[in-house]
């Protein structure tokens, strides 16, 4: 895949290559009430979207099929290249602040090693830890930065509690 993967790919990938399985029991998982569900839900239109992209990019392929109550059910595998691609989107830590709740908790659900990537994530976010520091000090009258320094301080504080 040309492209990086979105959410809903890399979440796909992932559970593919965690053990073979059919896109009706990702739509169970993903679904509100779903054991990955309560992070993060998605559709049953995206999620068979996700899959036919995965498909298109040779990071899953088709390793039979189940009967089902319409159609038999697709049996998707992870491609060598698409258990990399899985291993690779678990480690990498967040690109910002705004993606723990959804991407980080996402990560550890689906079986990063919560202290390993709690580390990588305190190491990557350490610039962005001392410039909102530096910018509340600079305006201290300024409710937004104030806002930002406190929100970042928890998100430190919950990653130094699993690291």
């Amino acid at each position: 895949m040309s492209t990086p993967l979105n959410l809903a790919e890399a979440v796909c990938l992932t559970l593919v290559a965690s053990e073979p399985r059919h896109g009706w029991s990702i739509v169970k998982v993903l679904a509100p009430e779903g054991e990955i569900g309560r992070v993060w839900s998605l559709s049953r239109p995206l999620t068979y979207r996700a899959l036919d992209a995965l498909a298109s990019a040779e990071l899953i392929e088709p390793r039979g099929s189940v009967p089902g109550s319409g159609p038999p059910r697709t049996i998707w595998r992870a491609t060598p290249k698409g258990r990399r691609a899985a291993r690779a989107w678990l480690r990498r830590p967040v690109a910002h602040l705004r993606d723990m709740r959804t991407e980080f908790l996402l990560k550890v659900q689906l079986g990063a090693p919560a202290a390993e990537l709690a580390r990588a994530q305190l190491a990557a976010f350490a610039p962005t830890f001392e410039g909102l520091q530096r910018s509340a000090r600079a305006e201290p009258d300024d409710i937004v930065a104030r806002w930002r320094v406190e929100s970042a301080e928890a998100t430190r504080r919950f990653l130094d509690s699993l690291a």
